[in-house]
């Protein structure tokens, strides 16, 4: 049997490979292609690229493992039915779970692996791809700055210019300017036909030269009454050159491509450290609410309510309706006080449900990565038990059909991770059932699978369905027959 395992391995293997650096390089393509804009024309060195490519498969390979291994199954299995090698091992004695059996352990030890990424690499990947990718996104923003677009790469402006052209591509074709005030928001707009952008290495300043422009500056936001509003509302002008300089040392930095900025984001920490964060974000989030419920209990004033100093308590005559027991000043006195305190209430919820949804939702990250990287561990196990019964029962091997029904499988599972964690973040359901729903979704399917592999039938009994109708039809021929 030790050759038949072998054997087995080996026809799992080599699709295996092949199959999971073919996902891998398009995952990697993928998210290479999504941040293009902000990584070309910026100068960056070949090695700075392949270690930001680098970090950025290390993060990957926990998702294109179950892929790999859903695919390959499917495949490995398909050929073994097609070649006839099925039925010989079944005229043999040997059962499809004794054929599986090394399959399933080597299995076992993928899906560890992939706990082992998860926990200590995926992290450490994820937090040198975020500092690599935001540093290269932000040295020279000259270069990055695209015409037809605003752009907000520079701080407290936004730029938009039609054309940029030139030997080095610092001439600008009909620019608008927009200078940003954190306080009071546009105020100063400059527009022009042509621009010029210096800026060179190393410095902390670019200087842009505008000419034959207009410049207007508002400044009724910064007045501090409405009579200097009404004074002094606004200024305009008309140039033939305009020339000023934006500091852009926040952008640029130092120009160390491997600083560190990001450090305590929820994907950048394994599970011990997870575990121990998420019990001090709901001591914390728990103490909000505590907080808050007490600030609304202090202004409904609930304890006085509740509150009486004679042990004799009084009567009270018309028990529907409180209010008749008194008299129209007293009425008006009580409802003005209880519209008072019901509005302070309402006001303090309204202010705080930023805050808490906030609170709440960041909690919910960290349940939601803790129980999601464990749920991906499993995917690879789950994944098998669907691909190995249904490439036994397609028996196709080949890129073909197993192609097709790997990916209708991992949209299906991709589908339902992806709302189980969205549901999960927005608390509509907890971390642990929205990081298991595509597990829920995807064991009944491989239950079902293996059943029908095991006893050698297709996924459906068409027959099961087309005999009784058959048979219906057939008393009405009989029928006509024998009356002719």
């Amino acid at each position: 049997m030790k050759i038949l395992d072998k054997y087995i391995l080996k026809t799992f293997l080599v699709p295996f490979v092949a199959t999971f650096l073919i996902v891998l390089f398009v995952l990697v393509m993928q998210v290479l292609w999504q941040v293009f804009e902000n990584i070309a024309g910026k100068g960056i060195s070949l090695p700075f690229i392949l270690k930001f490519l680098y970090y950025t498969t290390l993060g990957i390979v926990p998702q294109a493992l179950p892929i790999g291994v859903l695919l390959s199954s499917i495949m490995a299995l398909g050929s073994l039915g097609e070649n006839y090698e099925f039925a010989a091992a079944k005229s043999a004695g040997i059962s499809l779970q004794r054929l599986v059996r090394p399959l399933i352990i080597l299995t076992i030890i993928l899906s560890g692996i992939n706990f082992l990424f998860l926990n200590n690499i995926f992290p450490y990947a994820t937090l040198k791809q975020r500092n690599l990718y935001y540093n290269i996104k932000k040295k020279k923003p000259a270069l990055a700055l695209v015409p037809g677009s605003f752009n907000s790469d520079l701080p407290g402006y936004q730029i938009k210019f039609e054309e940029k052209y030139g030997e080095e591509q610092n001439l600008l074709k009909k620019v608008l300017i927009y200078q940003l005030s954190s306080i009071h928001g546009n105020q100063k707009v400059i527009t022009a036909e042509r621009g010029k952008i210096i800026s060179e290495e190393g410095s902390r300043y670019m200087t842009f030269i505008l000419y034959d422009g207009n410049y207007y500056e508002d400044y009724t936001k910064s007045a501090k009454t409405q009579s200097k509003r009404l004074k002094m509302p606004a200024s305009q002008a008309t140039f033939k050159e305009y020339e000023f300089n934006i500091d852009i040392s926040t952008v640029v930095g130092d120009g160390q491509l491997n600083e560190e900025k990001f450090k305590n984001s929820y994907n950048m920490r394994t599970l011990n450290q997870l575990n121990d964060t998420i019990p001090i974000l709901k001591n914390s989030y728990d103490d909000m609410l505590l907080s808050r419920s007490k600030t609304i209990f202090n202004i409904a004033s609930a304890k006085e309510l509740h509150a009486y100093n004679d042990s004799l308590k009084p009567k009270i005559e018309n028990q529907e309706d409180i209010l008749e027991n008194f008299d129209l000043q007293s009425k008006i006195t009580i409802l003005n006080t209880a519209i008072s305190k019901m509005n302070s209430a309402f006001t303090n919820v309204k202010n705080n449900s930023n805050s808490i949804k906030y609170k709440r939702k960041s909690l919910n990250f960290y349940d939601s990565e803790f129980y999601g990287r464990i749920a991906l561990s499993f995917s690879c196990l789950i994944l098998f038990f669907i691909g190995a019964p249904l490439g036994s029962i397609i028996r196709k091997g080949g890129f073909g059909l197993p192609m097709i029904l790997a990916i209708a499988i991992y949209v299906i599972y991709f589908f339902g991770n992806t709302l189980g964690k969205n549901l999960a973040e927005e608390s509509s359901v907890s971390s642990l059932l929205g990081s298991c729903i595509s597990t829920i979704v995807m064991l009944p399917l491989g239950i079902f699978l293996t059943r029908r592999a095991t006893k050698d039938k297709g996924i459906f009994n068409v027959d099961a369905i087309l005999t009784p109708i058959k048979n219906f039809f057939k008393k009405f021929t009989s029928k006509k027959d024998i009356h002719i």
